[in-house]
């Protein structure tokens, strides 16, 4: 694949000179998305909002759309008319990503914030807001705080989080395998990542519901991102205060005591970027995988001796339907040109990590089998690629593992097509996951654990065991099942503020 050039600094071109916009509707540089937000300035021509009817619709659709008609990089706006471009490119994605001389994480740089145009209670400053946080900045402080974050979360050991993974997922399947029919998303996919996350941190297990609802509404950038982002950082901040005082072996005791010396202000940040972001890539990551599971012809049979396992479902989800269909972002440090497109010093980049993925220039068709190969975009890359991504990985693996184990026989409770999923500029929610399946006991909670040191209680029910498991499809439908009403997460999720 062909990587295009990238011109060393040089002096400010003439057509794009470094003053704040002219007044009185003066026509800025034909398709530079540079100006103010709310509606496009007289004489700005292709622009495309990343959100409304269309995107929301078929967001794959529209990038491939604007590739079309823009090529690697392409105008868009964000919600509230903000501009930026989006980078479609494969190529010029990585490049990004891994040139922080030429790429700046720090959002500081934004030109557009910087010279007042983005308003201070904007939905997206909680996305796009400049923080203490290693993905805020570049060079030494990122190192420093990075390092931190990266040595934290090696310190869980991985089998011990897959027991707590198998542990919550059995509580959530106990609450809905005597009724015979269940909603993935609701009642599964979206309490069980914050419920790990919970446990990781050493939260008490009722802050877990409310900050389920907080983290989706600060990502989705609704009129309630402001007010879900003060709520995360209440409940946070007095965890920060609880560790100082009665530390443990979890997350914020550990980046409170790492020899990079954060701040409590630091600590906090980290603890939120991790809540939030693992949450989402994760609640997406395993819908997606899921209903690949529910629906692939490539699943029939069994996982072992079908033409798919498991982790290679997760890593073809991975290329096909990445967690963050877009991640923000990236500032040029001075005036350059891309794929044939003149950017601005401080202009907002996006990384449109699902349209990278669908590159026809990688040679890739859609949907094509990649077997495991995971060199795709769905992490990132270079020196902010996400350091959790294999604990992501082994929550989505242990919990779709868990729950076919207790329910061999699910099968989509709807026709596939009658599925529907709502968008955001960054991602795109899978609404409704309805199944249905044979009804089964709950396990007995008092039961002895087996020999070896599981603390997860095998079920009443007998398990099936993985060499044996297969995927039912049923035929015909019932009625979408209700969110589950029991259990102790049950009760928080209903009381949760829903937007």
């Amino acid at each position: 694949m062909s990587t295009p050039p990238f011109p060393e600094p040089g002096p400010p071109r003439a057509a794009f000179p470094r003053t704040a916009f002219p007044a009185g509707g003066a026509a800025p540089p034909p398709g530079c998305p540079a100006h103010g937000a709310g509606a496009p300035p007289p004489g700005r021509t292709g622009a495309t909002p990343l959100y409304g009817p269309e995107a929301s619709a078929d967001p794959m659709g529209l990038y491939e759309r604007l590739r079309a008609e823009h090529g690697a990089i392409a105008p868009v706006l964000l919600e509230g008319g903000v501009p930026a471009w989006l980078l479609l490119g494969y190529d010029e994605i990585l490049q990004v990503a891994r040139n922080p001389r030429r790429f700046a994480r720090d959002t500081r740089l934004w030109r557009d914030r910087e010279e007042g145009r983005i308003p201070d209670d904007s939905p997206l400053a909680p996305v796009l807001g400049w923080r203490p946080d290693c993905i805020s900045q570049d060079g030494h402080e990122h190192q420093r705080l990075r390092g931190a974050v990266k040595d934290s979360l090696e310190r869980f050991d991985r089998r011990a989080i897959r027991r707590a993974v198998h542990r919550r997922a059995h509580q959530l399947v106990d609450d809905f395998a005597g009724a015979g029919q269940a909603e993935l998303v609701g009642q599964f996919a979206l309490p069980l990542p914050m419920m790990v996350l919970t446990d990781l941190y050493g939260l008490p297990e009722e802050e877990g519901a409310r900050l389920v609802e907080a983290s989706r509404q600060l990502v989705k950038g609704t009129e309630k991102a402001l007010e879900a982002d003060r709520h995360i950082h209440e409940i946070l901040g007095r965890l920060v205060a609880d560790k100082h005082l009665a530390p443990g072996p979890n997350l914020a005791s550990w980046l409170i005591a790492h020899e990079a010396r954060l701040s409590d202000d630091e600590v906090l940040q980290h603890l939120r970027l991790v809540l939030v972001l693992a949450h989402e890539t994760t609640t997406n990551l395993m819908v997606n995988t899921l209903r690949m599971v529910l629906t692939d012809p490539r699943f029939r049979g069994t996982l072992n001796g079908g033409q798919m396992t498991l982790p290679a479902a997760v890593e073809q989800v991975l290329w096909d339907e990445p967690p963050l269909t877009v991640l923000p972002g990236r500032f040029p440090r001075y005036d350059m040109e891309i794929a044939g497109r003149e950017v601005r010093k401080g202009d907002l980049l996006l990384l449109g990590l699902a349209a990278g993925n669908a590159d026809p220039a990688t040679g890739r068709t859609a949907g094509q089998d990649m077997h495991g190969n995971r060199s795709h975009l769905s992490f990132n890359s270079g020196p902010h690629e996400c350091p959790g991504q294999d604990i992501g990985r082994a929550v989505t693996g242990s919990g779709i593992d868990t729950l076919l184990g207790r329910l061999p026989d699910l099968g989509l409770a709807v026709p596939e097509e009658e599925l529907t999923w709502t968008s955001s500029s960054w991602s795109r929610h899978l609404d409704a996951l309805p199944v249905r399946f044979t009804p089964r006991h709950a396990r007995n909670p008092f039961e002895r654990p087996p020999a070896g040191g599981r603390t997860d209680a095998a079920p009443a029910a007998r398990e099936v065991p993985p060499e044996r498991r297969e995927t039912v499809y049923a035929a015909g439908r019932t009625a979408p099942p209700q969110r589950s009403t029991s259990g102790r997460w049950g009760r928080l999720l209903r009381r949760a503020p829903r937007g």
